[in-house]
């Protein structure tokens, strides 16, 4: 959207480089102009594809864990059953149609969704009337109840910042002008920063690149508190490394395919790898017990998704065999999701989650 460009254009021409969150809070997040509030950006004809729509087998693997977490928590009569950001409802249809079996779930849950774009509410609600979704904007909003929370490629499109190790000290990545063009630019030193920056890798080797999602920390330790004090736990599904790799990990994706980040803000995807060591000191940080990360792959296997897939071949035409392999191995494979793509529990106290050795 070239307003957007020219609101970005004109805001760093008066008042100088931005960080990277905040440009990626205004190409991503913006009220008329952000890439998620209004169109579906998914699908073949969309920018990318979740696990949610390349098969059913992965939302009926979370529906199960959820089920059984919910067991463990001594089957409540009531509790809050949150996805955030559920892009068109699939993920959680598949799973509430698994376990449609499992005595008092359904009657139990209170389902609620954390969801800024307005084409994708319209579609969730057509596929969940039936659970009568509550649409929150905070997790504020929650009541005091026990919680089971699902986050699927949701924290890799929260903002992050850089930072880089050079010889004069760490300086960060900020989105400036270059010939009247949006572009990475450096700040100078700043001995602040430090304070960012984990401790065993402030000596790091020069050029190496840290980041760091404030609202993915934020938003997690509001979580992590509403389970240590209700119970519950959260399943997160994302992709990146269980530690960070010391190089940039932001990407922009439209059609399917890599393209500039700073060309079309607005129009395009913007995620980062997810940084699941951080994750998990957040809710260690609460008392909650941290599971992960894990292969997706390996997970969904634990979950018992090869079992399914064979069960639903076993009513499979030929051709439909074949997609339901296919997707089977886009979901579970090395070479595909399988490792790129990891699974991390945080769970209240005395809880196993399902899928996790």
């Amino acid at each position: 959207m070239a307003a957007l460009l020219d609101i970005l254009q004109e805001m760093i021409a008066a008042k100088g480089p931005i960080t990277l969150a905040d440009y990626m809070e205004l190409a991503l997040q913006h009220p008329e102009h952000g890439y998620y509030r209004a169109h579906d950006p998914l699908g073949v004809a969309g920018d990318f594809t979740t696990a949610p729509e390349i098969s059913q087998l992965f939302g009926e693997m979370i529906g199960l864990w959820c089920a059984d977490l919910w067991r463990q928590m001594g089957s409540p009569e009531a509790f809050i059953l949150l996805e955030l950001g559920p892009g068109r409802g699939t993920l959680m249809q598949d799973a509430l149609r698994a376990t449609a079996k499992i005595k008092g779930f359904h009657a139990a849950l209170r389902l609620h969704l954390l969801e800024s774009n307005v084409t994708l509410r319209a579609q969730q609600q057509d596929k969940l009337a039936n659970y009568t979704p509550v649409y929150i904007e905070t997790l504020d909003d929650l009541s005091p109840q026990p919680i089971i929370v699902i986050a699927n490629e949701f924290f890799d499109a929260l903002p992050i910042r850089q930072f880089v190790k050079t010889a004069e000290g760490w300086c960060e990545n900020l989105v400036g002008l270059t010939e009247g063009r949006l572009a990475l630019t450096r700040s100078p030193p700043q001995p602040g920063l430090l304070m960012l920056i984990p401790e065993a890798q402030r000596e790091a080797a020069d050029g190496t690149i840290h980041e760091i999602s404030l609202p993915s920390l934020s938003l997690l330790r509001q979580i992590a508190k509403h389970i240590a004090r209700h119970g519950g736990g959260a399943l997160i599904i994302d992709y990146g490394a269980a530690e960070q790799t010391g190089r940039s990990s932001l990407q922009a994706v439209s059609k399917h395919s890599a393209v500039d980040s700073f060309e079309r803000p607005g129009e395009v995807d913007l995620t980062a790898h997810v940084d699941f060591g951080a994750l998990r000191m957040v809710g260690a940080a609460q008392g909650l017990t941290a599971f992960g990360p894990t292969g997706q792959g390996d997970f969904l296997q634990a979950m018992g998704i090869d079992l399914r897939a064979a069960q639903l071949k076993h009513r499979a035409d030929a051709a439909q065999a074949v997609a339901i392999d296919t997707a089977l191995a886009r979901l579970t494979d090395a070479a595909q999701m399988g490792q790129l793509f990891k699974a991390l529990a945080l769970v209240a106290p005395d809880l196993q989650p399902a899928g996790f050795p």
